[in-house]
């Protein structure tokens, strides 16, 4: 009697094939385990670089405010900066005019009380309006007098809406898998921020420190939005073979190259500030982790492409499978590519613009270390992703389909009576 299959409902497969990637997802999770606890990095401290430094030396300590009024006058007040109740003192001269802005501080120790912001307009300056929440750095200056001065807008509120409207999208129309996805963005959040970042700024090698943190990344974001299945495990094999190729290919492309990322400001204050760390390494680390999400995104289509063709036609081959979903995958490599450069193109056009009023010619512009590298990390980027779909595909094959090709179909019971042998 032959059984219908839903669409998530089980798949006939080989079980050496199952246990064989199962193993080998077991060994490397522990091999990833291992290697996470010998790179941990040391909880020693590291000095504040200078541009994040207070006048006292510490780190720069911030205070909520609001803009209650704002004028063009004559500037050079005593109080601007400082702490004040009222209205602040006017100018002893009016040598020069400036926008003055009254703000309200209301966090820290001085919440409640108001200072005095004096900008000269210009490029690059804030120009602020009455209502505007603003964020302001609270200082102590030689002699002890507390100053505050402006850092920036605040954008507590407007991204904590935005990302809430993200979340609740998501949610919706994915429903649980969207809200396990999410756990996965933080997760994947939490390990940036608590193993791979510490752990480059310890002067551990790039290489390992990106691979292992994918690799964590990967396991938690694929099983908590996918699920624990053969078929996502197949997703999985293939994204952490695709992101091992991603970083020979990173490395090498990068030595080949000579990429130094001393075109970014960045790196160059990584760089002169935090000298003891490679700024090659953080460069390569940026590869591999970077890969990650569209490997992902390609990897899980192909498993999933996969295991549905071997469903629908129980009498397909192994071949048949794999080509029917190589079909899927091709067109799916080529509109990733798209999307790949594309998003690589579009961060990097402020840049193309100074270089379009350059008057540089085109060919020094596309080897130079900026433009450069864009386009290594897409090369790299669609080298990793076109290889992932037919290795991905190759393992669901295996898995979705037993071995000994086709699977048998089903045999309808007889209707006669059994001949008695």
């Amino acid at each position: 009697m032959s059984h219908g299959h839903g669409h998530d409902g089980p798949i006939h497969i080989g079980p050496i094939a199952a246990r064989i990637v199962v193993s080998v997802l077991v060994v490397i999770g522990v091999i990833v385990v291992a290697a996470a606890v010998a790179l941990w990095p040391d909880r020693h401290t590291t000095a504040i670089p200078l541009p994040f430094q207070n006048a006292d030396g510490g780190s720069v300590v911030t205070e909520a405010g609001t803009v209650t009024s704002q004028d063009i006058g004559n500037c050079g007040s005593t109080s601007a900066g400082r702490v004040f109740a009222g209205n602040p003192l006017p100018p002893d001269t009016a040598a020069y005019q400036c926008q003055r802005s009254i703000v309200d501080i209301e966090s820290g120790p001085n919440a409640g009380t108001r200072t005095l912001l004096e900008v000269i307009p210009g490029v690059g300056q804030p120009d602020l309006r009455v209502g505007e929440h603003v964020r302001l750095v609270r200082q102590t200056d030689p002699s002890g007098t507390t100053q505050y001065s402006f850092e920036d807008y605040s954008r507590g509120l407007p991204l904590l809406l935005i990302a809430a409207a993200f979340a609740l999208v998501i949610v919706v129309v994915a429903r649980w898998r969207g809200l396990r996805a999410l756990l996965g963005l933080v997760i994947a959040f939490g390990v940036v921020v608590g193993f791979l970042l510490p752990a480059l700024l310890d002067g551990k090698p790039a290489i390992p420190v990106a691979l292992v943190s994918g690799a964590v990344i990967l396991y938690a974001v694929l099983y908590l939005a996918h699920g624990v299945s053969l078929r996502t495990s197949s997703a999985l094999l293939g994204t952490l073979a695709a992101m091992v190729l991603a970083a020979a290919l990173s490395y090498l492309s990068i030595r080949l190259t000579h990429l130094t990322g001393l075109s970014e400001e960045q790196n160059t204050n990584v760089q002169t500030y935090i000298q003891h760390v490679d700024i090659t390494a953080l460069l390569l680390a940026g590869f591999i982790i970077g890969s990650l999400g569209v490997l992902n995104d390609v990897t899980i289509t192909q498993a999933s492409s996969a295991f549905e063709l071997a469903e629908l036609d129980k009498t397909a081959t192994r071949r048949q499978v794999f080509s029917g979903a190589m079909r899927v995958g091709r067109d799916h490599i080529a509109s990733t590519v798209y999307t790949l450069v594309l998003a690589y193109a579009g961060g990097a056009l402020p840049l193309l613009l100074l270089f379009s009023v350059s008057g540089r010619p085109l060919g020094d512009v596309l080897v130079g270390d900026a433009v450069a590298i864009e386009i290594v990390r897409s090369a790299v980027g669609g080298i990793a992703l076109a290889l992932a779909v037919p290795l991905t595909t190759g393992i669901a094959v295996l898995l979705a389909r037993p071995p000994g090709g086709a699977a048998r179909p089903p045999i309808a019971p007889s209707r006669g009576r059994h001949s008695k042998h």
